[in-house]
């Protein structure tokens, strides 16, 4: 069941990123390219990420250790909005469908994320009491 779960969240992710490129350019082309292409470089660019920060975060505690792991989401945020914002540029050239892109993106994926995961939540709650029979 765990692979079904992250199978669907990516596929979750990946329907909001087409829809929000297809809203934003008109273009099945265009928001193909973009679920193909910002995944793929936020993959690459996140371990780069992770790296970094990982660093920073040797040796903190305490607050600073709680300061520094928000900065590092508040990060990874801007990152993944910085991509989203390239890849819509580069695309369409236009920095408002980048702009648009950037901003709508994160903010349907920390909306809608949490009600995939509920539906899985509820799915698998359902289960339960049936597999223990």
């Amino acid at each position: 069941m765990a692979v079904a779960r992250k199978g669907s969240q990516v596929i979750t992710h990946l329907a909001i990123g087409f829809a929000i490129a297809y809203a934003v350019t008109g273009s099945v082309a265009l928001g193909g390219l973009a679920v193909l292409v910002e995944p793929l470089l936020n993959v690459l660019l996140v371990p780069f990420h992770e790296r970094a920060w990982h660093r920073k975060l040797q040796g903190a505690i305490g607050q600073r250790r709680y300061l520094l792991r928000a900065l590092e989401k508040c990060s990874l945020t801007l990152m993944h909005m910085g991509v989203a914002f390239g890849v819509l540029y580069f695309a369409t050239g236009s920095m408002a469908m980048g702009g648009l892109a950037a901003l709508l993106e994160p903010v349907c994926n920390v909306l809608l994320m949490p009600l995939h995961d509920r539906a899985w939540d509820n799915l698998l709650a359902g289960r339960r009491p049936a597999q223990a029979a």
